[in-house]
């Protein structure tokens, strides 16, 4: 598959990398099956929830 990328939805990232979960969980993000994963970006999802979103990032793709 691909790498998350800020530009990636939060459903995509999931579909990448399941393993992600627990670094979304980690920084407070709990609704990572709601509607608003189909459509918002990792990038507007970390702005709301104050997180680097290129820190995000990184540890999203490195998770296992």
């Amino acid at each position: 598959m691909g790498k998350i990328t800020k530009e990636s939805t939060i459903q995509e990232a999931l579909k990448i990398n399941p393993s992600c979960a627990e670094v979304l969980l980690s920084v407070g993000m709990h609704c990572l099956g709601c509607a608003m994963a189909r459509g918002e970006t990792v990038e507007q999802a970390a702005q709301v929830h104050n997180v680097n979103a290129d820190e995000l990032v990184k540890k999203m793709n490195e998770a296992k």
